[in-house]
């Protein structure tokens, strides 16, 4: 045992290695709060429904056309909405992947 933290990484510089970390979460820490701030629009049916969430997934609006409100047909009205949640999230996913690059791997360790 008595080797200290030159057994590790045959005599690695600790301070350095732990700038490097504070500096990675830094960076993430910055990237996320953009995704925060960031706004993606998905839509469905043309313009009939509009769906705005951040970049962190969470929902900021829905816009429905008067033309998409059909009482004879809710079913398509619920197609729509769920279509224009999924290219709303699509873009959300896109968008996260190109301001966390190589870091979104490792949200779940800092």
């Amino acid at each position: 045992m008595g080797h200290g933290f030159n057994g590790f990484g045959g005599g690695m510089n600790m301070n350095a290695l732990m700038q490097q970390a504070k500096k990675m979460q830094d960076q993430m820490m910055k990237a996320q709060e953009e995704l925060e701030q960031a706004e993606v629009v998905g839509k469905a049916g043309g313009d009939m429904v509009t769906v705005t969430m951040n970049g962190k997934k969470e929902f900021k609006s829905i816009k429905l056309s008067k033309t998409a409100v059909d009482p004879d047909d809710v079913e398509m009205l619920e197609d729509l909405i769920i279509a224009a949640i999924n290219d709303a999230t699509a873009k959300a996913e896109e968008l996260s992947k190109d301001k966390m690059g190589p870091m979104g791997n490792l949200g779940g360790l800092m």
